[in-house]
């Protein structure tokens, strides 16, 4: 017989699987409107901004005794918030922990901040002897802006090293992307864009993984990546090991403009850093390097030519009084069986003439190993075999030179000597290079406390700049990306570039994809400016794409008389141009660009004033379109001053502006109407 429920028995059965459901599941905001919903139950995490679903099925993983452990394969869910406080400001730290039978006990941690449109995201994992070198702290399906038919994936290097380059691509024709510490899904249409990042680098290297899935896509961080063709590594990454082992944070939003998702990303990136290097409150460095052209030919005589050059033909090439003048590699021309006194008088002529000294140096490699391994290393009691780093039968050999354990005492001294002798020069700026040898993973480092390749690159660095003592600007050529940041105050944004337009657009790809790094160092800087024998219009070109990123250091050989000294006379002393350079930041692109090409135009808010610069790349005239809504620009046309020539515009919206091949200018926008 059917039997029927009284209505205050329904009553109490619906309040039941109320207080069930809420019980069950949770909102926490994030941002202005963003919302992330988690499921204890069932263990569904997703995410929401202004009402739109922007990312589902959160979910995390590691892999520990061999096996990969999800945390969809939990039973047990539990949730708990409190108020934190940390660099990125304010907000609430939520612990989601999960336990199960026969699995380690995990904390998924999900940081929020009111001020913030994105939440950052951890993985933790507690127990006894635990071991690991591979944690997904995040793996999300991504949902919004997924139906733009110009979406692009951006794949950034670990580095800047062989002439690697930004690559961005069509989704529509990608599979797959894996990018080093961050990865961004945009169109460059509407620019909106997802961002997901790694905030730390002191343990970890991670690897951002775009993959399709179906008709949908799916990101994720994975701590614990090593690829030859990104990191340089031929081993796995280390392992770590301890009874509480936490992934990187990594950040997750969706931005309306993924260039201020990029900007926010590397804000966060340095709040979450400490920093070593000390504060840099002095002028915006510009300079001369002798890697341009005078490479292996440096000679005392040479040098000092040079220094002669400056002080007398380029007196106006300073930015508040200051001009370095760099020894690159090859100095050692000037010593002579440890007799570094020709290198001081080099020092010391500078200083004479008003300008700054400066020294280069690659702390972590071994350039003479193919002479073999018994050699010692400056003033210390190793031979340099003792130093090498060891991967598996072998030792890391890349771009000519060899790996040095950076945490072998021998290595250490070593740093203690050169840094010494630079210092008993009296130089006031140094070039450190090669730095990504010291970031290798290795079967095991001299320091067994130290488990990772980011681990004994951090544990170099600590010592490297503890020798500085705070004497010298220190400035990065070859390097990683985001790790690099707490110990210099310069990073070129790319590998060498010297004169060609191809220089410039191969600089450029790194500035348009690569820019929010100037809120991340001091200052990037483009590599040499060498004008050589190219023509006018690529000499401009060159020179441009050097203010553009935020700081300028040419290198001609202006130890001899040629085409190249009276055009540096006429162009490096432009003050309207130097003047764009006092706040040392890079421009901003406009657009987006595909594969490895660079945008046309760059634009830079400074003060109350705008400038815009517009490259051609091509060997042909160019018609450049501009269009003032992408440029934040308001009304139907304005007026405009190019710096380098003085030539007047009149610029009106949704026109064009014919640019001579391999031709560059720089706007001022003075007004607009």
């Amino acid at each position: 017989m059917m039997k029927y429920l009284s209505t205050s028995s329904i009553l109490m059965v619906v309040l039941v699987l109320f207080l069930s459901v809420k019980t069950t599941a949770q909102e926490i905001s994030f941002g202005k409107n963003g919302i992330i919903k988690i499921d204890r139950g069932q263990g569904n995490i997703s995410a929401w901004l202004n009402g739109q679903e922007i990312a589902s099925n959160i979910t995390s993983s590691l892999e520990i005794d061999g096996k990969t452990v999800k945390s969809s394969q939990y039973t047990s869910r539990s949730y708990s918030n409190q108020a934190y406080s940390d660099a990125l400001g304010k907000g609430r730290k939520h612990v989601i922990k999960l336990s199960g039978v026969g699995l380690p006990n995990l904390q998924q941690v999900i940081y929020t901040y009111p001020g913030h449109n994105y939440f950052v995201m951890q993985l933790v994992v507690t127990g006894e002897n635990l071991k690991t070198n591979h944690i997904i702290p995040i793996h999300a399906s991504l949902k919004a802006g997924l139906e733009n038919p110009d979406l692009t994936t951006l794949i950034a290097p670990f580095d800047n090293d062989t002439f690697i380059s930004y690559e961005a691509k069509s989704w529509a024709q990608t599979d797959q992307s894996i990018s080093a510490e961050l990865g961004v899904l945009y169109s460059n249409a509407t620019r909106n864009g997802l961002v997901m990042g790694s905030l730390q680098q002191a343990d970890w290297k991670t690897g951002i993984k775009t993959q399709k899935q179906n008709a949908n896509a799916e990101m994720s961080a994975i701590c614990g990546y090593t690829a030859y063709e990104l990191t340089r590594d031929r081993l796995a990454h280390g392992f770590l090991s301890g009874n509480t082992i936490a992934s990187a944070k990594v950040l997750f939003g969706y931005f309306p403009d993924w260039r201020l998702g990029m900007e926010e990303f590397a804000k966060a990136v340095k709040a979450n850093q400490t920093r070593v290097v000390f504060k840099w409150n002095k002028p915006t460095p510009i300079g001369w390097n002798s890697w341009g052209v005078m490479q292996e030919k440096i000679s005392q005589e040479k040098a000092m030519k040079v220094v002669d050059f400056f002080a007398d033909s380029l007196k106006n090439f300073r930015n508040d009084g200051v001009c370095f003048v760099d020894l690159d590699s090859y100095w050692d021309n000037l010593v002579q069986h440890e007799d570094y006194s020709k290198l001081k008088a080099f020092a010391d002529y500078c200083k004479s003439k008003g300008l700054k000294p400066g020294i280069y140096w690659a702390p972590f490699t071994d350039w003479g190993f193919a002479a073999g391994g018994d050699r010692k290393a400056n003033g210390v009691d190793y031979n340099f075999s003792e130093m090498w780093t060891k991967i598996g039968k072998g030792y890391h050999d890349f771009d000519g030179a060899r790996a040095l354990d950076p945490t072998h005492p021998g290595t250490l001294q070593r740093i203690k000597y050169m840094i010494g002798k630079f210092k008993a020069c009296g130089f006031e700026m140094i070039k450190i290079d090669f730095l990504g040898h010291a970031a290798v993973e290795s079967d095991h480092f001299y320091n067994a406390k130290i488990q990772t390749g980011m681990q004994a690159y951090r544990f170099g660095m600590d010592f490297l700049l503890q020798e500085l003592d705070n004497k010298m600007l220190v400035y990065a050529a070859i390097s990683p990306s985001l790790a690099t940041a707490p110990y210099v105050h310069v990073r070129r944004i790319a590998c060498d570039a010297f004169k060609s337009i191809n220089d410039t657009k191969y600089t450029l790809n790194s500035v348009t994809n690569g820019w929010w790094q100037t809120h991340l160092y001091d200052y990037v800087d483009g590599d040499h400016v060498v004008l050589g024998t190219e023509s006018y219009e690529t000499n401009v070109s060159r020179m441009l794409s050097a203010i553009v990123t935020g700081t300028f250091i040419c290198g001609d050989d202006f130890s001899q008389h040629g085409p190249w000294t009276e055009r540096a006379k006429k162009l490096f002393q432009n003050q309207e141009v130097l003047a764009v350079l006092k706040d040392g930041k890079a421009f901003q692109p406009v657009e987006g660009a595909l594969q490895k090409e660079a945008s046309n135009l760059f634009i830079k808010h400074f003060g109350n004033k705008k400038y815009l610069a517009i490259f051609n790349y091509n060997k042909t005239a160019q018609e450049i379109p501009i269009h003032f809504e992408r440029l934040n620009i308001a009304g139907s046309f304005v007026e405009a001053k190019e710096l380098i020539s003085g030539t007047p515009y009149h610029i009106q919206n949704h026109t064009t502006i014919k640019l001579q091949p391999e031709q560059a200018i720089l706007l001022q926008v003075s007004s607009s109407h």
